[in-house]
């Protein structure tokens, strides 16, 4: 099943010119994505600006709150730009998320998305930090979700061109319109990834 997902993410990606290729792993979670940049199919969208994207995250019940929690399906959209060329990034964006669980409930998601980074430049090899937090509060959820709260951090470096290698941190809440219900984390974890650039 992750060879077939894995494998139609990247045939998918690169018929679309795909601007960005990520994996990251630790012990028992796997996560694949990929970013286009619309600004290299648009004239009228500067590059590194808006961007649209994928993501899944198979997670693992050691770094889980539930039971069984399957898969995680992700479709993004961000608008970001730095400010004033001092190499700070700020961006918003949209997501729409769901969650593949074993019991009878559905966890569909409308997450606002804001990001914040930092591009060290003069450094001998190039590192980016990034923070991110996404919010879905119950008037932006749907099915059998009533709330989803995530953040993450991650530094990455730039070892080669086109190639970078990055640390991080996500926490992934949850919480199901259920009698008793409460924020869970679905993921929380360290990882370690890889960015390929195109």
């Amino acid at each position: 099943m992750l060879k077939k997902l894995g494998l139609i993410s990247i045939i998918t990606a690169s018929a679309m010119a795909m601007h960005t290729a990520e994996i990251n792993i630790n012990d028992v979670d796997l996560e694949l994505g990929a970013t286009f940049d619309v600004g290299q199919f648009n004239t009228n969208v500067a590059p590194n600006t808006m961007f649209v994207g994928i993501k899944y995250l198979n997670a693992d019940e050691d770094n889980s709150d539930l039971d069984d929690p399957n898969g995680y399906f992700e479709a993004n959209f961000l608008v970001q730009k730095e400010i004033n060329n001092s190499g700070f990034y700020a961006g918003l964006g949209l997501k729409l998320n769901y969650i593949d669980t074993n019991s009878d409930l559905d966890f569909i998601s409308l997450p606002l998305s804001f990001r914040g980074g930092y591009e060290l430049k003069e450094a001998i090899v190039p590192f980016y930090f990034m923070a991110q937090i996404d919010y879905a509060p119950k008037v932006l959820s749907m099915q059998d979700a009533k709330n989803y709260f995530a953040f993450r951090v991650e530094a990455e470096a730039a070892v080669v061109e086109n190639a970078s290698v990055y640390v991080g941190y996500r926490n992934l809440q949850v919480e199901y319109d259920v009698i008793n219900s409460s924020l869970e984390s679905y993921d929380k974890a360290f990882y370690l990834g890889f960015k390929f650039k195109f």
